[in-house]
């Protein structure tokens, strides 16, 4: 996936990109496979965020890496990602939590 869209983004941009773009649908409905799927392309996007942060530190460990903000604005990426997806797991298992507690 590629993230060069993602430089320069503010961490409030990035969340209503998330927002509008993959949980909601163009008609204004949500479906359960849409969410699930958007859950599972941010939680790839992660993992690329992360993967590439620790190339990144790796490379500045080793000495091969020409310029030191490159790993820590991969460092930065890579943690608000985390965060991210940290917040959208708590809210689906808030949401879980409150479907099974409902009396039918």
């Amino acid at each position: 996936m590629d993230i060069s869209s993602l430089v320069g983004v503010a961490p409030a941009d990035y969340l209503d990109l998330v927002t509008e773009n993959t949980l909601l649908s163009e008609a204004g409905e949500e479906s359960f496979d849409s969410v699930l799927a958007s859950a599972m392309e941010m939680l790839t996007e992660t993992n690329t965020l992360q993967n590439d942060a620790n190339a990144a530190k790796l490379e500045f460990a080793l000495g091969d890496a020409e310029n030191p903000h490159d790993m820590l604005i991969a460092a930065s990426k890579a943690s608000e990602a985390l965060s991210y997806t940290v917040a959208v797991r708590d809210k689906l298992l808030d949401a879980y939590k409150e479907i099974m507690n409902m009396q039918i």
